[in-house]
């Protein structure tokens, strides 16, 4: 299993071979035997979306449910049919953890959604068939776990940045392999979606995980995909993505405790999302 990003972005293969290949050294597992958990892990991830696209069902707070499904019905003003897919995908998943559905954390139940969203709607919107989301999810869990390495995969420790930054950057780096981008390339577009995830906050209303995250999932599917495209073009990230991972750790341990899952600040002290959280608890009545 490659240390950095910077030694899995000179694989001389797909980057997903290096990374399954030295899980199986560190594991001493099959080939077969690393991949079967992960055949079930993306089954999860379509049973999610199909899940979250077919209901209106209210959360568990009773602040999301809606959503996903009221964007997969809706008119497409925009006629841009990928980035109402991702969206909607990356939401319903999202919600289906509002619920307690059954997900997978990708890497946390919070930022759920982000790769499915991003893998699984570029591949429908392209018609890439599903056997061929198996290596970008391998390259995916390499990303995420080279970042825990440095950093807690975790709001409460980081921010919102090391939950849903970490998320984009698994999504982009999957979505490059999908469409047959290099490993540098891959690694490029994991930088570029955790530069531009820094310092994000974790504000969850009432300490659930409805709002803003179900919509944020929506939006960083978006932005996994954008770096994606980008790194594909040839763009690169100016600064080294190994770097980008320290700066995302010194900017979380920097964040006061207020803006990491507590609830204590952001819009979770905002009056109406004081008023949210009450209504969640049922110390207040819903108004008319």
């Amino acid at each position: 299993m490659p240390e950095t990003l910077r030694e899995l972005a000179r694989c001389p293969r797909t980057p997903s071979r290096c990374v399954l290949e030295g899980e199986m050294a560190a594991s001493g597992r099959s080939e077969e035997e690393v991949l079967a958990p992960l055949r079930e892990r993306l089954r999860v991830m379509r049973a999610s979306i199909e899940k979250g696209l077919a209901t209106k069902a209210p959360s568990v707070a009773g602040m999301v449910g809606w959503n996903a499904r009221t964007l997969w019905e809706a008119d497409d003003p925009l006629q841009a049919p990928l980035l109402k897919r991702v969206q909607a995908y990356a939401m319903a998943v999202n919600e289906e953890n509002a619920r307690m559905g059954r997900i997978v954390a990708a890497p946390t139940a919070g930022s759920a959604g982000t790769l499915p969203g991003a893998l699984f709607g570029v591949a429908d919107h392209l018609g890439i068939p599903e056997d061929r989301l198996l290596m970008p999810v391998v390259l995916a869990a390499g990303v995420g776990q080279i970042i825990s390495r440095t950093i807690f995969i975790a709001g409460a420790s980081g921010g919102c940045q090391a939950e849903i930054g970490s998320s984009a950057a698994m999504a982009a780096a999957a979505v490059v392999e999908l469409l047959e981008g290099t490993a540098a390339q891959a690694v490029h577009a994991a930088g570029l979606a955790l530069q531009n995830t820094l310092g994000l906050v974790c504000d969850p209303v009432g300490g659930f995980v409805e709002v803003p995250c179900v919509m944020r999932n929506g939006f960083y599917a978006v932005h996994a995909v954008s770096a994606a495209q980008q790194a594909l073009a040839g763009i690169e990230s100016p600064i080294p993505a190994d770097e980008v991972i320290l700066a995302m750790a010194s900017i979380g341990r920097l964040l006061p405790p207020e803006l990491k899952e507590t609830g204590e600040g952001g819009l979770a002290q905002t009056p109406t999302g004081k008023k949210l959280a009450k209504r969640a608890l049922g110390e207040e009545e819903a108004e008319d």
